[in-house]
């Protein structure tokens, strides 16, 4: 009954971890039809945000899944952009809060307050950071 039961358990345990690569590799593919390819932002933020907050190597992992996971959510959210501009921009908004949340816990109070003043003025698609204030 043990044998059956652990068996039964790892079954499920594979099932629901192959669920979850399912899940990424769409948010994923969702993210390259939006038109941005969600790694090459990743890194090419990171590697502005790196030297600019002083970034240590303890806080580069998780900088670098709050980005991630922020462009993942954003390129869902794209295609209400152009059709329902006031919705775009609440749910760009609560996108935006979670990030910085995710970031408060990594960074310090000083990075922070950096990362928010990098901002650009306008959204210049040659500025990679606009992928996450715009």
């Amino acid at each position: 009954m043990k044998k059956l039961f652990i068996l039964s358990a790892l079954i499920l345990g594979l099932n629901f971890a192959s669920n979850a690569q399912s899940i990424l590799s769409k948010a994923t593919s969702i993210a390259s039809s939006a038109g941005f390819d969600v790694n090459t932002l990743t890194s090419g933020i990171l590697g502005k945000l790196t030297p600019a907050l002083s970034l240590t190597p303890a806080q580069k992992p998780t900088v670098t899944s709050a980005v991630k996971d922020f462009l993942v959510q954003k390129a869902t959210i794209m295609a209400t952009q152009k059709t329902d501009p006031a919705g775009y921009k609440t749910k760009f908004g609560k996108l935006f809060s979670g990030l910085k949340s995710k970031l408060g816990t990594a960074l310090t109070i000083a990075q922070l307050t950096k990362f928010t003043s990098l901002k650009p003025a306008t959204n210049t698609p040659s500025n990679v950071l606009s992928q996450l204030f715009y």
